[in-house]
């Protein structure tokens, strides 16, 4: 899923192309991606865009009369922008917003249709689709710390609440936690005053360096292979390969569709986090430190004995 640095650097793009252009035609290709009835997608064509927002991983475009497109790209949604001159060779889209100097268009990758776009009416309607995490350029290390312990949560879903954080998802929470030293099974009510300045100052690092790093790379292009595994990145994607702080294996928890990617010596005091399913399937089998894991594969290695 699309995250703060890269929903940030899209906003900038698409602002960059279309504020004080006309919204000529806005056409959906599948009905499922609209979740709104009124106002209806016709009452933006023909407006002037006045401004591109980002609530938390949204995307919101707004045109005159204080009208918005809010997108949500979920999982596999992706934008992209054709010049006037390009526009015969856009993809099959999900919908299409035509405006006088180009075309904007989202489509999403697999079966399953996640991405969303409501069309709202004024600051208030826009509102509702902010989920109210704590913008990091905005906050302070006071009201980052009172926000992520006003409730008993991993670091892992606190990182990832929308409510709590804005933007972060299970790609860059990897990144903080392995920046900030931290498991991310630890509590947020038992970590220490050190222990969240730490944490703050690896959340606002590590987005800002590749908010950075992808506006850089797009230069003046529009952003395209927007995606969750990054070369560069230090554990996220990376399970199997060496840390690159202390060259120990990355190991990962997974659930549902997601994974979590940590460091056990930078982050868990050697200890091997839980994989549910696979701890259910080993039992005694599971190893328990990153030691021990060490042995069976070097045991694994070396194959059994000769005769």
């Amino acid at each position: 899923m699309p995250e703060l640095p890269d929903v940030t650097v899209y906003v900038e793009a698409i602002a960059a192309r279309v504020v004080g252009h006309r919204l000529l035609r806005v056409t959906i290709a599948n009905p499922f991606l609209l979740r709104s009835f009124e106002p209806p997608p016709r009452t933006v064509e023909g407006r002037r865009v006045k401004a591109v927002r980002r609530l938390g991983k949204r995307i919101a475009i707004g045109v005159e009369d204080d009208l918005w497109l809010v997108l949500h790209l979920m999982i596999s949604g992706r934008l992209h922008w054709y010049p006037v001159a390009e526009t015969r060779r856009r993809r099959a889209a999900l919908a299409t917003f035509e405006f006088d100097n180009g075309a904007l268009t989202l489509t999403e990758a697999g079966t399953k249709r996640r991405a969303s776009l409501h069309v709202v009416a004024g600051e208030r309607a826009l509102a509702v689709h902010d989920p109210g995490g704590l913008e990091l350029a905005l906050t302070t290390p006071a009201s980052f710390a009172a926000r992520l312990t006003a409730a008993n949560h991993t670091l892992k879903r606190a990182l990832t609440d929308p409510r709590i954080l804005s933007g972060i998802g299970n790609a860059y929470s990897d990144e903080i936690l392995h920046r900030a030293r931290l498991s991310p099974l630890a509590l947020t009510r038992s970590l220490e005053p050190a222990d969240l300045e730490r944490l703050y100052s690896a959340t606002r690092a590590v987005l800002d360096e590749w908010t950075s790093l992808l506006r850089d790379e797009a230069s003046d292009r529009f952003p395209e292979g927007v995606t969750a595994f990054r070369e560069g990145m230090a554990v996220h994607g990376r399970f199997g390969k060496s840390c690159p702080v202390c060259g120990t294996r990355v190991q990962r928890i997974r659930y549902a569709e997601n994974e979590t990617n940590y460091c056990p010596r930078c982050q868990t005091d050697g200890r091997v986090l839980s994989d549910r399913s696979l701890a259910r399937l080993l039992k005694d089998d599971w190893p328990r430190t990153i030691e021990e894991l060490e042995r069976r594969d070097k045991s694994d290695l070396s194959g059994p004995p000769a005769p």
